[in-house]
Order: structure tokens, then sequence, then C-alpha cells
């Protein structure tokens, strides 16, 4: 079973952001990220398919329309479309509020028919209490399995695939083994990475000899805070790769409940915020120079997860660089959670039917390959106050809406950010890689003016 193609049952989502709420907390418009799954809307296009959306605040309804909009027929999929929301402030993850609310679960479970599966955008015990609550399996890795998820879990497994990664160290925690590991490598920088960081912001460059030259991800983060996260949380020291150009790309995969592992899409992220290292968006698909490498080096990962009894959606991602017979591909990390490509490949599939070909990298509709770029931060003061609907007419109205004749165009995201911080996300698909930049850079200049 693919959450991406269900032919019957109940998925219900929970887009709880079931991770370290002190970084969650630096992220501009953090709660609307729970939106970011709403593309399972399109799962409705097959009669036989309930969508429960949970939410920790009520979805604007022209948000719901919209996506509802590209289906055949949209009154039909409202009927199996059942939305929970606890309209709470946000003030801790979205499950752990669900689970102190007896009666939400109980509206819940009611919703449910036929075979059941729980979507979480990250598995947490929070999730695996609610799943057990319901009486539903998780589409999702177990707990237990986490620590492959980890930076140091990562190694771990990166180095019995026999995949190439910087030179480093794994789970270190105390003082002594992060200057013992610092020193061992080389360079004059060096990065250390909490092992569950978030969107690059548990990452900190490290100078030797001189730790006031720290650079942080995270705003307001100093070496004394930094020091006892990494003995709370353990982390990995790994050298800094200074080569330049330097290439971003990863991987999406998805282990079936029946243990079958396949590699979904590759991409080239792009990265930015204080240090660089934050997600923003991504290119379909990675570049010809390397793509190969990285599926191959994904599918070798995907098959040790499978064996371990991950099931799910995961990425894992990479460095690229000129190396002396072409690219080197080095592992990053590994995600054990739905991620930032996620939605992107979800909306490009689901709009299109293309079905992704692990012999060229590209996903295939019929003959004609499909590419897209994404954003997940697009802001604009111009944007702030308003409504998620005005933006999505306006769009509409200058041509930049989602052609379903030729099956190119804008698919929107996160557009609950707009009224608040003036931001949102969209998917520019189109049937060349040139196509879908120039739709992407319209779509930036005339409505967020950049």
């Amino acid at each position: 079973m693919s959450i991406f193609e269900p032919s019957e049952g109940t998925l219900v989502v929970v887009p709880s952001l079931s991770l370290p709420q002190d970084e969650l907390r630096r992220i501009k418009g953090a709660r609307s990220y729970e939106e970011r799954l709403l593309f399972l809307l399109l799962t409705l296009r097959n009669p036989g398919v309930k969508v429960v959306y949970l939410s920790s605040a009520p979805i604007d309804p022209d948000i719901v329309d919209y996506y509802l909009s590209f289906l055949p027929d949209p009154d039909d999929a409202d009927k199996r479309l059942t939305l929970v929301s606890v309209d709470e402030p946000w003030s801790q993850p979205l499950t752990r509020t669900l689970l102190a609310h007896p009666d939400i679960v109980e509206q819940v479970r009611a919703a449910i028919t036929g075979e059941a599966w729980l979507v979480p955008f990250v598995l947490s015990e929070l999730e695996e209490e609610l799943a057990a609550s319901l009486g539903v399996p998780l589409y999702g890795p177990a707990t237990s399995l986490a620590y492959y998820g980890s930076k140091s879990g990562a190694r771990e497994v990166g180095h019995e695939a026999g995949v190439p990664m910087p030179r480093g160290f794994g789970d270190v925690r105390t003082a002594l083994e992060i200057d013992e590991a610092i020193e061992a490598l080389p360079g004059e920088r060096v990065i250390v990475k909490l092992n569950d960081g978030y969107s690059g912001l548990g990452n900190a460059i490290v100078t030797k000899g001189d730790r006031s030259l720290t650079s942080f991800a995270a705003t307001g983060e100093t070496w004394d805070s930094f020091a006892a996260k990494i003995a709370d949380r353990g982390a990995v020291v790994e050298e800094f790769i200074e080569h330049r150009p330097l290439y971003y790309p990863s991987a999406l995969a998805q282990i079936t409940p029946g243990g079958q592992a396949q590699v979904l899409a590759t991409h080239d992220q792009v990265l930015g915020g204080a240090n660089g290292h934050v997600y923003q968006g991504c290119t379909f698909p990675a570049a010809s120079a390397y793509r190969a490498e990285v599926g191959a080096s994904a599918r070798r990962i995907a098959q040790i997860l499978a064996d371990r009894g991950v099931v799910g959606l995961f990425g894992m991602d990479f460095f690229a660089l000129k190396a002396d017979a072409g690219y080197a591909a080095l592992l990053c990390e590994i995600n054990l959670r739905i991620g930032g490509t996620t939605h992107p490949f979800g909306a490009a599939v689901l709009t299109t039917g293309a079905m992704y070909d692990p012999a060229t990298g590209y996903l295939m509709c019929g003959d004609q390959p499909k590419f897209y770029t994404a954003t997940d931060n697009c802001a604009s003061a111009c944007l702030l106050g308003r409504t998620p609907g005005e933006v999505i007419r306006t769009a509409e109205r200058l041509g930049l809406g989602f052609d379903a004749e030729r099956r190119t165009g804008n698919v929107f995201h996160l557009l609950g950010a707009i009224p608040e911080h003036g931001k949102l996300g969209f998917t520019s698909i189109g049937d060349s890689r040139e196509e879908a930049g120039e739709l992407h850079a319209l779509t930036r200049r005339l409505l967020c003016g950049t």
C-alpha cells in the first residue's frame, strides 16, 4: 500500500510537528506546516478512499475547496473528507493536544470506515499512543527504530550500505568527546549536528581553536546552550566540506507495510537561512551528473532499513561535489519522516498521474517526462493580511494556476500562512526543467515581488 495510490480505506492524516519545539518556534508560520500534507486530499479522486485530516486550527474553507478543485467530482470527494480541529493555541504538538481530548479522539474513531492507516508527519510515542487508541496501524517507522533516523544512526546505516560519507564521529555527548572529535578531523572548520535536529536548525559550524567564531543555524544559540543539547540528545562531528561548488541532492523513498523498498524521486535541494543549512525548496529531478549515484545509494540504504522493519516515507540528504572522475555523492543524513520534498512530489504525482521511472530518474506521464521546482518560502509584505482565497483567485487571474489538459502549472501549499506571515509555498510543474523554472520565477515575481 502506498499513500500516493490507496485503492480503498481511510487515511487518518496527523500532521503533528512532534519535533524539538525550541527549533520549530524559530520557523516563521510553523503552525501552517500542518498543511503540508493537504496534498493527500487528492487521493479522494478514488471513490473507495476516505480522508480524516486533523489540525491544530480550522483550515480555511477556500484552501480545502482549492485542493478538491483538482478532482473530477469535488462534491463527492467532499462527502468522504472529515476535517477535525482541536482549535487551541499552538503551544505543543497537535498529537499531544488530541490525546488530552478523548471526545475528539472518539470523533476521529467514528469517522473511520473499513481498513485504515494513520499517516503521521513524524512518528513519535505520541503518534503510537494515538494509533493504539484508535486501533489502526501506523504508516511510519516504529519509535524503536528512530535511532536510524538520527544523525548518528545514519552514519551507521551508511557504513553498512557501503555509501560514501564525510569523515566524522557519531554519538558524541561529552565535552571531551566533542573536543577529541574536532581535533581529529582535517581542515580549519568542522560541522556539529544534533542527532534529532530539524530543517538544519540543529547544526553548528565550529572554527578550530576559537569557539567564539562558531556559526549556529538557529538564531540566539550559544555554545553553552548548544553543548547542553549535545549532552542531552547526542550529536555527530564531521568534516566541513569546503569544496565549491557544492550541491545538495536528496532522495525520497518508501517502504510499504509489505516490506517493499523503492526510491520514489531524487531532488536538488535549495538551502538558505543564516548559514545556508535550512531547507527552502527543491527541483526535480536531481542533476544528471550525480542522479544515478544518489539513486543507487538511496536504494541500498532503503533496503537495509526495510530489512530492519522500517515502514513509510523517508528522505536521505547528500552532498555532491566534483571529483576526478565525475561527481561524488556523500550521505549527509537520513530523515525517517515525511520531509520537505514529499509534498511537491505528492502534488506532482497526484495532479499529473505521472509514474517514476527508476532507470532514468524521471516522472513519466505516458511518453512525456514531468519536471518541477518547489519552494516552501515565498514571502512578501504585499501578501500580509490577504486571505488564501484572494491569493488563489489572483494566481488564476494571472494565469498561474494549473492546466489540467497539459498537466502543467502551479500547485500551492502553506496557504494558511498568508494572512499572518505573508508566506506561501508552491510547486511549479512543467514539461521541461526550463518550463518549470520559468513558471516558478514568474510566479515569485508576480505574487511575491521577488
